[in-house]
């Protein structure tokens, strides 16, 4: 029970933290998008690497995601946000990987049922990421990190970038809509029922996460009873 108090807690201070940066960051990734917005044909380079930065820095990337709809329209917009995502959310993972997975390992290196469920988690790594990238409940960054210390395979982490997609398409829409790099921000926008497709698809994203976390970790906890 103090276990799952704890990771409660760790999730609400995580989301607290990412609502304060964000609202840091607003002002200067509106500068930062301004600035991009003049740099002709650089634009579209320069805007994914600083997506990546932020990404990897822990700075939530609604401002830059509504600003690609506004600078580069929804379909170039949404790819230089997926590829900047995507890469971000790699270097991330590969950050967690080699610096924080092996003090992980050394910590729980006697724990058995630790052991088994990772490996659990292993096994259903690509269909879990997709479905973790779609639902709403697991902040983007930190997922990122979060990832890197458990065993998902290098390869499936990437590919579950694709359930990344649906968010970043209504957000660029929503960008190219607003038109004005100025205004941009999560107040006040208008929702409309394209949103609500995509929470609704993120909402059966995360019943579908709880469905087979709870398979794995029943297979997991099955076999180190038997172990």
């Amino acid at each position: 029970m103090k276990r799952w108090l704890a990771a409660g807690a760790a999730l609400a201070a995580t989301i607290a933290v990412l609502v304060l940066v964000g609202r840091f960051a607003a002002e200067p990734l509106r500068n930062f998008a301004e600035w991009v917005d003049g740099l002709g044909p650089f634009a579209p380079v320069v805007f994914i690497a600083g997506y990546i930065i932020a990404t990897v820095a822990f700075v939530p990337g609604l401002i830059l995601t509504l600003a690609a709809g506004a600078i580069f329209g929804l379909l170039h917009g949404t790819i230089y946000v997926f590829i900047g995502a995507t890469l971000g959310s790699t270097a991330a993972f590969l950050v967690a990987r080699y610096l924080a997975r092996p003090i992980v390992e050394k910590r729980l290196a006697g724990n058995e049922r630790f052991q088994r469920i990772d490996r659990a988690i292993e096994a259903e790594g690509g269909r879990m990421i997709v479905l973790m990238r779609l639902s709403p409940l697991f902040p983007f960054n930190a997922l990122n990190y979060a990832l890197g210390i458990s065993k998902v395979g290098f390869l499936p982490y990437v590919l579950g970038s694709v359930g990344m997609i649906p968010g970043t398409l209504l957000y660029v829409y929503y960008g190219k809509l607003a038109g004005d790099l100025a205004t941009l921000g999560s107040e006040g926008m208008r929702r409309g029922p394209e949103y609500y497709l995509v929470l609704l698809l993120g909402l059966a994203a995360t019943a579908a996460v709880v469905v087979v976390g709870a398979r794995a970790s029943r297979r997991a906890l099955g076999g180190a009873s038997a172990g």
